[in-house]
């Protein structure tokens, strides 16, 4: 098992035993050594001022973008290479200060499967916990603090109408009813009172948790947020309280209680007209009276972002978090997340910055994020970012190979050698583990079949490269491949008039940012220099269809293929409606000389869909003497 609970039930009975920890070591020697406390309208740490311009990472500790083209839920835990790249990132950046999202609630009919942090009143999820334990303990070997907000407003992973439904009660009265406050409060004695399974410490002492945030956007009436704040006063003397009634300005209310120590604000462009005035216009309320922090802004310009950064620095406001960061994925590239508020453009950010995230600017907006996280905290340097290796993952096809990413690598250079020990040349350059979302990262498309072959793999950005990864192999196949990941027309031999090329609704179509929509009546024609062996095409419907495979020799009509077979993955639609995913096979015997192949979608199809979406397509085959 890959879960990063695992690890933790050995340090567990440890613990019971009255043993230490092995990695306890590791948390007391964490450059965290003070918990940051409110003096005024300023947050300081050892009495020296506390400032910071980072990132939300709302997956962090749950992570819901999950697509292998399998069908399973897109919900897995993190595991420690993808909390620590996560958590590298921001520190690389400048960052000391991530916001996760809210503590996930079961919801009848989701997608979730078992990954929520709270199941039922009382009942929470150790797998989901030990991932937070997780969380903290790399928080303390990078220096990042967290802000924990305990509950939604929303219903995205479950929150105040969850509560309610436990209690068969409507969602209005999780503000009034004592029945449900008593539910949420034990989520709140649960939490702060934990104890980390991998260090030993408890929550409420650990300095890698920022404050507790009494929630995500809550529409919450102030008697309400006045008893959850002394409840989380009354258990934790130590963090702050942050006030979670964020997307309503400035409570009057709220600079006035006594445990509330820091207040926030949220804005995007449909809450807010003017994003930056709405931003000032919280700075002057609080000023002289609470800290305060943007603690969510998004889905605007590089210009709108550096005048709302600069209005932050030059004001007493502790900070600024931009929505929002996702890091690499164990499985080789990133998660990838389109927002349902992103007006078909925004998309999650991906450090260091990438040319598939031009349409907003990627590149531009991390390189100022990077500057202006130095400079509020009063750094004139941007240390340079040091690249560790990537990881090379198992490799079943020379055309399918992908890596574990490095922090702060923006290309890569793949090398394949005929020993392990090499000589390596390089057969791919500045490659990009940012190009394609959830597919294997780069297709050797000439590596001879029958032969032996090594590969490894050197990260790399503007200031150097890293040292070589892990060596794989050797990887012997019988057939070379040609992929086509439909970005262009450039690897299509023939296809009809009019194809169209898709970008936009990627969510849909678990965030493939390359896709070609095929009708009634179009077809696509591929041409290979050899022998067609295998095909692979993946397909995403709305409907059942049948797309129809045809292949031919050099200068023979087609003929029509009655051996392919179509999978189909009746993934839950989620929230977002997601297609169906469908993978259609085709083989052929060794005594073939087929070396073209046509995909039709018969415009006599009577199924329910109008259209298809074309994935992905792996076309394998035995090369020309």
């Amino acid at each position: 098992m890959d879960r990063c609970e695992v690890r933790s039930y050995g340090y567990a009975l440890l613990l019971i035993a009255g043993g230490l920890f092995a990695s306890f070591a590791r948390a007391e020697s964490s450059p965290l050594e003070h918990f940051v406390v409110a003096e005024g309208d300023r947050l300081v740490v050892e009495n020296k001022p506390m400032r910071f311009v980072s990132f939300n990472i709302p997956n962090l500790h749950n992570v819901e973008d999950e697509f292998g083209f399998d069908g399973k839920s897109p919900w897995r835990w993190p595991n420690r290479f993808e909390v620590t790249d996560a958590l590298e990132s921001v520190r690389q950046m400048g960052g000391t200060v991530v916001r996760i999202y809210a503590l996930s609630v079961f919801r009848q009919g989701t997608d979730f499967t078992d990954h929520v942090h709270v199941e039922a009143p009382g009942k929470f999820n150790e797998d989901a916990f030990r991932c937070l334990d997780l969380i903290l303990q790399v928080a303390n070997e990078k220096g990042i603090r967290v802000i924990i907000p305990f509950v939604d407003n929303w219903h995205w992973w479950g929150g105040i109408e969850q509560y309610a439904a436990f209690r068969d009660k409507p969602k209005e009265a999780f503000w009034t009813d004592d029945e449900i406050r008593a539910d949420l409060k034990e989520t709140i004695r649960y939490v702060i009172t934990r104890r980390n399974t991998l260090t030993g410490q408890r929550y409420l002492d650990d300095k890698a948790i920022f404050g507790w945030e009494t929630g995500n956007e809550l529409d919450s009436p102030e008697s309400w947020t006045r008893d959850i704040a002394r409840t989380i006063k009354q258990l934790d003397p130590n963090h702050l309280v942050i006030d979670g009634r964020s997307l309503h300005g400035v409570a009057p209310w709220s600079l006035e209680c006594s445990d509330i120590d820091v207040v926030t604000t949220h804005h995007y462009p449909n809450s807010d007209v003017d994003m930056p005035l709405a931003i000032r216009t919280a700075i002057g309320k609080t000023a002289g009276k609470k800290p305060y922090f943007v603690g969510e802004f998004g889905f605007v310009s590089y210009e709108k972002i550096k005048e709302i950064l600069a209005d932050v620095e030059r004001s007493h406001a502790a900070g600024a978090l931009l929505w929002s960061l996702r890091f690499h994925r164990r499985d080789g590239g990133f998660y990838w997340h389109s927002e349902p508020a992103g007006m078909g453009t925004f998309k999650a950010y991906h450090w260091p910055g990438f040319a598939s995230g031009e349409s907003y600017r990627e590149r531009a907006v991390l390189k100022l994020m990077t500057e202006f996280a130095h400079r509020i905290r009063g750094l004139s340097e941007i240390p340079r970012v040091i690249l560790q290796p990537p990881r090379l993952l198992p490799v079943s096809h020379p055309g399918r190979i992908s890596w574990q990413g490095a922090a702060g690598a923006d290309r890569y250079d793949v090398q394949r050698a005929t020993s392990s020990e090499g000589p390596f040349a390089t057969i791919g350059r500045e490659i990009s583990d940012a190009a394609v979302a959830y597919r294997p990262l780069f297709c050797d498309e000439k590596a001879e079949p029958g032969k032996p072959f090594f590969y490894r793999v050197i990260a790399g950005n503007p200031e150097g490269h890293s040292k070589p990864s892990n060596v794989v192999g050797p990887v012997v196949a019988t057939t070379q491949m040609k992929v086509d990941e439909f970005e262009d027309q450039s690897q299509i031999h023939k296809c009809s008039d009019n194809l169209v090329f898709l970008k936009d609704d990627a969510r849909r179509a678990e965030e493939d940012m390359h896709r070609v929509s095929l009708v009634k009546g179009q077809s696509i024609e591929y041409r290979v220099p050899g022998k067609l062996r295998k095909v692979r095409l993946f397909v995403f419907e709305k409907g059942e269809q049948e797309l129809q495979f045809e292949v031919a020799g050099l200068n023979q009509q087609f003929e029509p293929q009655s051996t392919v077979t179509a999978t189909s993955f009746k993934r839950a639609s989620g929230d977002y409606g997601y297609l169906v995913p469908t993978i259609y096979h085709w083989a052929c015997g060794s005594d073939s000389n087929f070396c073209s192949l046509r995909i039709q979608f018969p415009a006599t199809n009577s199924s329910n869909g109008e259209s298809c979406q074309l994935s992905r397509i792996e076309l394998e085959y035995e090369p020309n003497p």
